[in-house]
């Protein structure tokens, strides 16, 4: 799926899940917000009459601390302590005043004058102004009016956020009782969210939805002691007592019984019922109220460019012809005799290139990955503390998800980072495929870069969370390319798997904007995916389904890895023999994940600098 999972929950949670909190609760955070609001109108007028740099040092540490208060998810993610006994409160009413709030802290940043500015905090100045005016462009749209689809929603979501969460203490499972508590709500409000959907006509594609139902019946069909829910309770805290640890599990138990299952199935009843016998027809987001200029934001937004839709096409339509001759050229390479066609159905249907047990395709997996991590040295100055596993994509989700996805760790919550292989359809896995895909979601890919931004030193919270998706899936399908500077790729099936993840990612803009601008079907777009790649057309089919229902992401991921390249080859040309590939991805990677404009900055400035 080549994705970071946790992006998927915290979007979902903090533009879609819904949680109304219980009257004490909601009293304490309105309190709390409104203290922050104050506050934030006070620094606004720079009533202490600050420096710029004293304002930018209390707004941003003021605007943290209203970040984890409105979206306690994040803190889970980044393993920070506060109200992790809480979900997102994103209620109709909650989310009107956070449009308001929303433009208050964007006045503010952008009242900081930048002059005096150290060059560092000049960079956090510009980051925070962008990602809030990125925001500010997004709420003008519906987007939280579909707040589930197959890939994310409450029915996928809270599990992940629970199983992300510490389990050290007897605090640590009690902020995890509070939350399952919390879930019921949260479904409820869900509906009420999709309710109001089909009143607007806005909802996600019929099409995609049809699986929704068994996911969340393969989450209630599993014995308690298996629920997705309770993986805290699966083994008792060093920290905790015998006896406390039973009656904590017990109470858990009887939660996930007796109000998240009963949740989970009214869910599943109106999704059956109302929410997909009413869904759309179409799948396009133009065909949306102001959808075309929906889908050119989201696009800039995911890229971080300013290009429209009909470049990004024509981009990818110029890739697809230049990958489909190297493509032709590694067929040739292989030895085989006959078209390009006939070698697709080979590669999909020779058993030699699958396996046939899960646990061998997982170790295979941690093979690779293994073997990669012993050539990092030489393509890095600087590598990450953080560990990584490897393990399956969970079994009530694993028809519906795409081919693997990463999920990050957390030094600070004791959590290693995970890359998820999907052993689902094991035919529709191929052998030749797993070097890129693990370059891609482990090292030098994901975790790799999202680690080592969690662990930038004496960096503000904003710039530890890996948002801007033109760099973190650039950089992953850039890392991809690294292989063969790492020994990948050595027999020609594995180096057409690489090309065929290549021409995925360009066929990607040409699909995604053909999809969702230009009128293409769903057939349509398989068909053009199975013309030109060795995918395997389940794999197709869902990646489609994806593009569907997340207009735009898709695009990212070919213009942040051509950016990063064209960089490398201008810093190649400048240094001649001089050139250091290890100092030139150390810069890349030294400011964490900025819009790509910054990323061209930054490499210019050291370009520069060296000369």
């Amino acid at each position: 799926m080549h994705r970071i999972v946790i992006f998927v929950v915290i979007i979902t949670l903090i533009n879609c899940s819904i949680f109304k909190a219980s009257p004490a609760i909601a009293n304490e955070t309105d309190e709390l917000r409104n203290q922050q609001l104050t506050e934030l109108a006070s620094l606004t007028t720079n009533e202490a009459m600050l420096n710029s740099g004293e304002r930018l040092a209390k707004s941003s540490e003021l605007y943290f601390e209203y970040t984890l208060l409105l979206w306690p998810e994040l803190g889970t993610y980044m393993g920070f302590e506060k109200h992790q006994d809480k979900w997102s409160d994103s209620s109709i009413a909650r989310h009107e005043k956070y449009t308001e709030e929303t433009n208050k802290w964007f006045n503010l940043f952008k009242s900081i004058d930048p002059t005096n500015l150290s060059k560092e905090d000049r960079l956090n100045l510009t980051i925070l102004i962008y990602t809030l005016e990125t925001e500010i462009a997004r709420e003008q749209f519906d987007g939280m009016l579909m707040p589930i689809d197959q890939l994310s929603g409450i029915y996928q979501d809270a599990a992940r956020v629970l199983a992300m969460m510490p389990v050290r203490n007897e605090h640590d499972l009690n902020n995890i009782i509070a939350r399952l508590s919390g879930i019921e709500m949260e479904v409820t409000h869900t509906i009420e969210w999709m309710k109001l959907g089909l009143e607007e006509g806005i909802t996600p594609p019929k099409v995609t939805l049809t699986n929704i139902p068994d996911i969340i019946n393969n989450q209630l069909a599993v014995d308690i002691e298996q629920s997705p829910y309770l993986t805290a309770f699966a083994s008792k805290p060093e920290m905790v007592s015998q006896q406390t640890f039973n009656s904590l599990k017990a109470q858990a138990q009887k939660i996930v019984k007796n109000s998240v299952h009963p949740s989970l199935e009214m869910l599943h009843d109106f999704v059956v019922k109302e929410y997909i016998p009413r869904s759309r027809e179409t799948i396009g987001l133009s065909n949306l109220p102001n959808g075309k200029a929906w889908y050119t934001v989201n696009v800039q937004e995911f890229t971080t460019t300013s290009l429209t839709p009909t470049q990004i096409h024509e981009l990818g339509l110029k890739e697809v012809a230049r990958i489909r001759k190297e493509m032709e050229q590694s067929i040739t390479s292989s030895g085989f005799e006959g078209s390009f066609d006939e070698f697709l159905h080979f590669l999909r249907d020779d058993p030699q290139f699958y396996f046939t047990d899960a646990e061998d395709l997982l170790r295979e997996y941690r093979n690779i990955a293994k073997k990669a991590d012993a050539e990092l040295p030489k393509l890095f100055g600087l590598l990450p503390r953080t560990p990584y596993g490897v393990i399956p994509v969970p079994a009530y989700a694993e028809k519906s998800q795409t081919t693997a996805y990463y999920e990050p760790g957390s030094l600070d919550a004791g959590r290693a980072g995970n890359f998820f292989a999907n052993t689902y359809q094991l035919a529709s896995r191929p052998k030749y495929e797993m070097e890129a895909l693990t370059l891609h979601e482990a090292v030098p890919g994901h975790h790799l870069q999202v680690a080592l931004q969690q662990e930038m030193q004496d960096t503000p919270w904003f710039r530890k969370i890996p948002m801007y998706t033109g760099f973190v899936e650039g950089w992953g399908l850039y890392a991809e390319s690294l292989g063969e500077d790492m020994g990948f790729y050595q027999d020609p099936y594995s180096k057409f798997g690489q090309l065929t993840f290549e021409m995925w990612r360009a066929m990607r803009l040409v699909v995604d904007t053909g999809i969702h601008v230009f009128g293409w079907t769903r057939q349509q777009s398989i068909d053009y995916f199975m013309a030109n790649s060795g995918k395997t057309e389940h794999d197709v089919t869902v990646e489609v389904d994806r593009y569907i229902v997340w207009p735009g992401q898709a695009t990212a991921y070919k213009v942040g890895e051509l950016k990063i390249k064209a960089l490398r080859a201008k810093a190649e040309a400048s240094f001649g023999e001089n050139f250091d590939i290890r100092e030139f991805h150390d810069v890349v990677l030294g400011s964490g994940a900025v819009p790509l404009t910054i990323l061209e900055d930054n490499i210019n400035e050291w370009i520069a600098a060296e000369n």
